[in-house]
């Protein structure tokens, strides 16, 4: 009896595993489908939040971000994207946003207050710099047949997404720079070996995760994190950008740590046009 009670459970337990199984694959073939309809369709809603110099004097730029359409198939943007990076439809999603963030940029640019030089952060991912179809020159093209000088535009590269070839990445990115465009790291301190990538990357930007600059203003430790990265980028010719400013507090500490540059939404939400923040009112 004890046996077949054992065989019974056995038997249940391989069915709960193989309806979870079945259940996983439904899934994914749903959101799938829905990432198909989102590209075809055009489905992405492209948004600018201000990034501004920490000293007060001046703005930086925006970061474009791109987000789909609500769906119940995907329960939040950040669920979107990692399912994203696992399908064959990178290259396909980035060259749609980076050319609607790039008109959206320009057609907001027209009915705003908006310096000419203003940078311009797209997000892209490690893998799609990997492929030929993206580094052959297009992009140059692109950026040029609307007219913007390629040292506007910043690939900011997910830290939260491990390069597999570090050597074969740093060549890559060496063929951007010769172009004219510029590198940040996103997510700096959230991802897989954060210090490795800058080492290789050496990036034009440092973009500090949130989790190092909320409430930075009360925690020691945090402090000493980002005062290690400031002195690390003022001898690499780097930038650091202090990203999920949410508190005044937050912003009047950075700028004791010498921190060049912040984005947050107390500077400023994302937003369809480009909002250009009050600097004297929010730095002091």
């Amino acid at each position: 009896m004890f046996t077949k009670l054992i065989q019974l459970q056995c038997l249940l337990q391989q069915w709960k595993f193989n309806r979870s199984l079945s259940y996983q694959h439904c899934q994914q073939k749903k959101q799938y489908a829905k990432l198909l309809q989102i590209l075809n369709q055009k489905r992405i809603h492209t948004l600018f939040q201000p990034i501004v110099c920490v000293n007060g004097e001046s703005m930086v730029g925006f970061e474009a971000l791109n987000r789909p359409d609500p769906t119940d198939v995907f329960s939040n943007t950040e669920e979107f994207y990692k399912f994203l990076g696992e399908t064959d439809q990178i290259f396909q999603f980035e060259k749609l946003t980076r050319q609607q963030s790039i008109e959206k940029y320009l057609e907001q640019k027209r009915l705003s207050e908006c310096s000419n030089k203003d940078l311009i952060f797209l997000n892209v991912h490690p893998l799609v710099l990997n492929d030929a179809n993206y580094r052959s020159g297009k992009t140059l093209r692109f950026i040029e047949k609307f007219g913007l000088d390629p040292r506007q535009i910043v690939f900011e590269i997910t830290e939260k997404h491990a390069v597999q070839d570090y050597v074969q990445f740093e060549r890559v990115l060496a063929n951007y720079r010769s172009q004219g465009f510029k590198i940040a790291i996103d997510d700096v301190g959230a991802g897989y070996n954060s210090l490795k990538t800058i080492m290789y990357m050496k990036p034009d930007f440092i973009k500090l995760d949130l989790s190092f600059i909320q409430y930075i203003d009360k925690h020691v430790a945090q402090q000493k994190l980002v005062n290690l990265f400031v002195q690390y980028a003022s001898q690499s010719n780097s930038k650091v950008i202090a990203e999920g400013v949410e508190r005044r507090e937050e912003l009047q500490f950075l700028k004791t740590l010498n921190v060049d540059y912040a984005q947050g939404y107390y500077i400023g939400k994302p937003s369809q046009s480009l909002h250009k923040p009050k600097l004297s009112q929010k730095i002091v």
